[in-house]
């Protein structure tokens, strides 16, 4: 499960500062959440036709009761399921971040990120509800890096797996059957 993530905005990380000032000068400064993000925050994200354009969408599918947020999708099961199936047929996107936050059975709370970088790109579906566009992030059973903390964790993508995640089905496919990259882990 990916319950919150971040987005900071350390100009030092190159892809991510673009990413932000696009934003910024597309919607607006303000326009979208930076910092730790939660469900429900609106954020940049990056989709097809422009992959370095990032759109603003929503984080979570609106539960068919209740005023709920379904925030994640099990990578497993996505092709199944009415809610995700269309989705990950047509409308995969990438979240672009700085982490994501994971906690223990103790309740201690945890930072995961790439080492060596900066940036964590995590895969995700999105949907239109009532107008607004909306993003679940796609979890996978954690790797050993992360099983420790927890028992699931979000897709995360390789740098060069970008564009393929974005436009190549049967790649995305093959995606979501390889074991998520190890992660660094700290305590936050």
């Amino acid at each position: 499960m990916c319950g919150r993530y971040t987005i900071f905005t350390d100009a030092d990380e190159r892809e991510l500062f673009e990413i932000i000032e696009s934003a910024k000068a597309k919607y607006g400064e303000g326009s979208f959440k930076v910092g730790e993000i939660f469900p429900g925050d609106t954020v940049p994200v990056l989709t097809v036709p422009s992959f370095r354009q990032p759109q603003l969408l929503t984080w979570g599918f609106p539960a068919k009761t209740g005023k709920r947020l379904i925030i994640n999708a099990r990578s497993e099961t996505a092709s199944t399921l009415p809610m995700f199936r269309d989705a990950l047929a047509r409308r995969r996107c990438i979240i672009p971040s700085t982490g994501f936050y994971e906690w223990d059975a103790g309740k201690q709370k945890f930072l995961f990120t790439v080492p060596g970088t900066r940036m964590v790109y995590m895969a995700g579906l999105y949907s239109i509800f009532d107008g607004r566009m909306r993003f679940v992030i796609l979890t996978a059973a954690a790797n050993e890096s992360v099983s420790g903390t927890h028992d699931r964790m979000p897709v995360v993508l390789r740098r060069e797996a970008l564009r393929d995640w974005l436009t190549d089905a049967g790649a995305a496919a093959e995606i979501l059957r390889t074991v998520p990259p190890e992660l660094e882990r700290m305590p936050s």
